[in-house]
C-alpha cells in the first residue's frame, strides 16, 4: 500500500458519509482482520481523524502476529490511539479486551482455501465470532459488527439485485459452501446473542471489494487483476468474466461499514454496493486493465481453480438500506481502478 498526500485527500473524502462520525470519538474500537483490504481503510480513516481531527479514538487490532499489522500500517506505532493482542479466530481460546466497539472482519476471504481449508474456513466464521460475542457480553460492548458476505445469498432466478430478505438455493454438500453456510450461522449467531443476552448486533454484507490494499496471499479475481496491471501483465480472465457482481472500492466500503456500526439498526443486515458499480467481472477487468495501460485475455481455468469460484452467476445487490443511512458512494468503477494501480505497493 503507497501513502501518500493523493490517497490521503481521497480518505478525508469519503469521511461525510458517515454522518454519526463523531459517536466514535473518545472511544475504543476493536477490530479484527484489520489488515485486511476492507478493514485495513477503516483503520486509515481512524488513524486521519485521530491525527486531523484529534478524535481520540483508540483502535486495538486484533491479529494472529505483530508483522501483519506493522507492514500494512507502518506509520502507525503502539501508543494511546493504537495497540495490538494476539488474536486466532480459528482457535477455541478467547481474547480479553475492553471495547466500546468491536468490528469482526477476521475470515478466510480467499477461495482456494475454502476448497483447501473447509474446515478452518468454518471455525474462524463462526467459533471466532463466538467468542467474541462471549467476550463482549461479559465486558458490557456497546455493539459489535459482524462482517458477512452477499454469498449468504445463494443462487435464484433473474438478474434482479438481492434485497436483504432475498434466499436463494445453496447446496450445502458442495465442496465450497464451507464459506457461505458458516456465514449464514454466523448472522444467526450474531441474532441469537441479541435476544438471548441483550447484545446489541449488526451485520453487514460487503459485495465484492476492491482496492490497492489487496495481499499477496488474496487470489480472488480482482485481487489478482491488480497485482498483474501493477506489475505491467496483462490481465488473464480464466472465464468469459459475464457474472453481474456488486463492487466497491474499499474506502467506499469503509464508510459504509462504519455507517452501519454507528447508525444501523439492530439485529438487521445491509448491503454493501456501490449502484453505479453492478457490473460485470469483465468490466472491472477492463477497467483495471485500462488504467495500467495492459490488456485483457481469455484462457481457460484448471479444476483446482474452478473449484474455488463463486457458483452465483448474479450476486448484485441492493443498496437502499444503506444508503437509508446517510451513506453513498465515491468511486466510479474507472476511478477506483486508477486507485487501484496508483496506490498498491
Amino acid at each position: 500500500m503507497i501513502y501518500n498526500e493523493a490517497y490521503w485527500k481521497d480518505v478525508e473524502r469519503v469521511i461525510p458519509h458517515v454522518k454519526d462520525i463523531k459517536k466514535l470519538y473518545g472511544k475504543t474500537i476493536l477490530i479484527t482482520g484489520g489488515s485486511g483490504l476492507i478493514c485495513s481503510c477503516v483503520v486509515d480513516i481512524i488513524y486521519y481523524l485521530n491525527t486531523h481531527d484529534n478524535a481520540d479514538i483508540r483502535i486495538i487490532h486484533a491479529a494472529r502476529t505483530h508483522e501483519e499489522p506493522a507492514d500494512r500500517f507502518p506509520h502507525m506505532k503502539e501508543g494511546p490511539d493504537y495497540g495490538f493482542v494476539y488474536y486466532d479466530a480459528t482457535k477455541a481460546e478467547g481474547i480479553d479486551v475492553e471495547a466500546d466497539y468491536i468490528i469482526h472482519a477476521a475470515s478466510n476471504a480467499n477461495p482456494a482455501a475454502y476448497v483447501a481449508e473447509p474446515v478452518e474456513t468454518m471455525a474462524a466464521n463462526f467459533i471466532g465470532l463466538n467468542n467474541l460475542l462471549s467476550m463482549a457480553v461479559k465486558k458490557g460492548t456497546k455493539r459489535v459488527l459482524y462482517i458477512s458476505s452477499s454469498e449468504v445469498y445463494g443462487q435464484k432466478e433473474g438478474m434482479e439485485p438481492y434485497f436483504e430478505n432475498d434466499y436463494g438455493y445453496l447446496d450445502i454438500l458442495n465442496q465450497r459452501a464451507s464459506y457461505p453456510s458458516s456465514k449464514r450461522a454466523s448472522e444467526t449467531l450474531c441474532v441469537a446473542y441479541s435476544m438471548e443476552y441483550g447484545m446489541d448486533t449488526v451485520i453487514a454484507r460487503p459485495g465484492h471489494i476492491y482496492g490497492p490494499g489487496v495481499t499477496p496471499f488474496d487470489n480472488r479475481a480482482t485481487a489478482q487483476f491488480t497485482r498483474n496491471a501493477v506489475k505491467g501483465e496483462d490481465i488473464v480472465m480464466k472465464s468469459a468474466g459475464s457474472q453481474l457482481r456488486s463492487y466497491c472500492y474499499s474506502l467506499d466500503c469503509a464508510t459504509a461499514l462504519l455507517a452501519i456500526l454507528l447508525s444501523g439498526e439492530s439485529q438487521n443486515a445491509y448491503n454493501i454496493s456501490n449502484p453505479d458499480s453492478i457490473i460485470t467481472i469483465s468490466r472491472i477487468a477492463k477497467c483495471i486493465a485500462e488504467a495500467a495501460g495492459t490488456k485483457l485475455t481469455y484462457e481457460n481455468p484448471d479444476d483446482a481453480e474452478a473449484a474455488g469460484y463463486n457458483l452465483m452467476s448474479n450476486s448484485s445487490l441492493d443498496s437502499k438500506k444503506l444508503e437509508a443511512l446517510g451513506w453513498a458512494a465515491e468511486f466510479s468503477p474507472e476511478e477506483g481502478a486508477d486507485r487501484c494501480v496508483r496506490f498498491y505497493g
